[in-house]
């Protein structure tokens, strides 16, 4: 069985690898954590593990870069498509399910992201079994990609740890989101001005997760 947190988002680029490395800041004194990001699309042009050990202010033991890796911004299966092969879940597992460790693993877009032609991100969240963080803009808009994004989570019993807002704090969407979502914002990162190690890490031990509730993830 393995044990950690699953970092999706309600889509591309809603700030999914700076809270992974919030995370990694905010929990690596308590436990041992290991970054995972398992599919990679357009990796000419972003590179989520190089970013986060940047960011995060990782070592090597804390990462690991195994994984799909694929030219093309574009959606996993397409990706996979361009690049003449195939990404499969069982393949995927075996990376990691021998490897004792608390896993902080980043999703490729949001829940609903295909792989292949017949599974879906959210199919790889089943099978990995962990609880799963839900990072989600701040702005107009964000309520109904975040019930959503909530709503297929429980259509497939996976356990929710959270929500993270990303941009300019807005009250009313935040309060909309937890009373509709019946879910606990842990977060509201803003557009911070230096995109630092020291940044990310000043708000993650002071604004991330404040009661302490992903401390469970991390045995």
């Amino acid at each position: 069985m393995l044990h950690g947190l699953f970092i999706t988002g309600t889509g591309t680029s809603v700030g999914k690898t700076v809270v992974a490395a919030a995370v990694m800041h905010r929990y690596r004194s308590m436990a041992p954590l290991r970054y995972w990001k398992p599919v990679q699309t357009g990796i000419e042009r972003d590179d989520d593990t190089a970013v986060v050990r940047q960011l995060g202010a990782c070592r090597d033991h804390e990462l690991l870069d195994n994984g799909i890796r694929l030219s093309g911004p574009v959606s996993p299966h397409l990706a996979a498509e361009l690049n003449q092969t195939q990404i499969h879940i069982p393949e995927l597992l075996r990376m990691v399910e021998t490897r004792p460790t608390n896993w902080v693993i980043e999703g490729a877009g949001g829940v609903l992201v295909p792989l292949n032609e017949s599974e879906l991100m959210i199919d790889l969240m089943v099978q990995l079994r962990l609880p799963v963080l839900v990072v989600s803009r701040a702005e107009l808009g964000t309520i109904n990609h975040t019930l959503l994004t909530l709503e297929a989570l429980r259509a497939r019993a996976l356990g929710i740890a959270g929500v993270v807002m990303v941009g300019v704090r807005n009250n009313s969407n935040r309060e909309a989101i937890e009373h509709y979502g019946n879910i606990a914002v842990l977060g509201e990162m803003p557009e911070l001005p230096t995109l630092t190690p020291e940044a990310v890490a000043l708000w993650a031990n002071a604004e991330l997760d404040p009661s302490g509730s992903l401390r469970s993830c991390f045995p």
